[in-house]
């Protein structure tokens, strides 16, 4: 998806994901008179690794504002549950001890889900793999960075294993010595998915919410139309292969251009649990779905997945949609896939 601003592309390159915290800069907020009734509030925060920003139209701009710095607070609350990068976070002190006893509700629910979704696509999305991750991050960063060992990738396999994680009401427990989860390939469009739940309960019907791509939309913008969103060409940050509109949908863009360890994007934050390895099938992933959680899980299964067997899960999934970006460019879409009218110059929303 289109990045909201140069800023955001210069915090991806400062930081990867994992939720770390970047939250130095203020809210900034801009408010416009749209008609008599309406005022339409855009603010956005350095977050996750990228600018979150929020759209969103109500007749008060003070009330539309209040909602957004809640919905703001709930982000930061949730980043400090899900970050591996503190190790006061639940999902610190699951990856460090092995077990979470008395977890709180939001890390139970994203794990299950995670389960979930691991099963449903055949195991392509897989949150044990945060080992090999890991391993990719402290073998390659840096000036002296070296391929990991295929040896060494073998390793960590064998703790690669959804089956080796167990979720009760009571505690998470991760069964195999020395295993890792990463939720960056979820946690952070159920972030998205619990902000817009902040604005429903302050009454705000028409929003967008962007962080670095994981979008969430409910109602519509100005003038009853439905929020634009224009998917970014991974080859090509300043052109748009297509756009969409979203009315009360979510859609969430994976690709090896985001976040990777090595020159070549051989080695980036995607791993296929089954070979070690990143895949290299497509250059980007984006999904269309009801809620941003199950977009961002999906969009990265199929980027782990064959691309014709990528469509055939979306396709066989009710209110999912996707757009995939071959490694030579070629677009390959899902049954339902429905491209908006072209941009013309006008600014897309996100």
């Amino acid at each position: 998806m289109q990045e909201a601003s140069s800023i955001a592309r210069k915090l991806s390159a400062l930081v990867d994901m994992g939720l770390e915290r970047v939250d130095t800069s203020p809210v900034t907020t801009e408010a416009i008179r749209i008609d008599r009734k309406t005022h339409k509030v855009i603010s956005s925060k350095p977050a996750m690794g990228t600018l979150v920003s929020v759209s969103a139209l109500g007749r008060s701009p003070d009330g539309v504002e209040e909602a957004i710095g809640r919905a703001f607070e709930e982000m930061q609350r949730l980043i400090g549950v899900f970050s591996r990068y503190e190790s006061s976070s639940a999902v610190s002190q699951l990856n460090d001890q092995g077990r979470l006893d008395g977890p709180p509700r939001e890390v139970s629910q994203v794990i299950s889900r995670s389960l979930d979704l691991h099963d449903l696509s055949g195991g392509a999305f897989d949150v044990t793999v945060g080992p090999i991750v890991d391993l990719f991050r402290g073998s390659l960063t840096g000036d002296t960075g070296v391929e990991p060992a295929a040896a060494e990738i073998a390793e960590l396999l064998e703790l690669v294993d959804c089956g080796s994680v167990q979720v009760s009401g009571e505690r998470v427990m991760l069964r195999k010595s020395g295993m890792r989860i990463t939720l960056d390939g979820i946690a952070k469009g159920y972030i998205v998915d619990s902000m817009a739940g902040v604005m429903r309960k302050h009454g705000i019907k028409n929003y967008l919410i962007n962080a670095g791509g994981d979008i969430r939309t409910a109602g519509t913008k100005e003038q009853r139309q439905p929020w634009t969103v224009a998917v970014k060409d991974p080859s090509n940050g300043g052109t748009f292969p297509d756009t969409i509109h979203l009315t009360d949908a979510a859609v969430a863009t994976s690709g090896s251009y985001e976040i990777y360890f090595d020159r070549d994007k051989l080695f980036h934050h995607i791993v296929n649990s089954k070979s070690g390895r990143s895949p290299v099938h497509s250059a980007s992933v984006s999904v269309v779905a009801p809620v941003a959680m199950v977009a961002d899980a999906l969009a990265t299964s199929v980027f782990v997945m064959d691309p014709g067997k990528g469509i055939e899960l979306i396709d066989s999934l009710p209110g999912c949609e996707c757009l995939i970006i071959d490694g030579s460019g070629l677009q390959l879409k899902s049954t339902g896939w429905r491209s908006a009218a072209p941009i013309n110059g006008e600014q897309a929303e996100a």
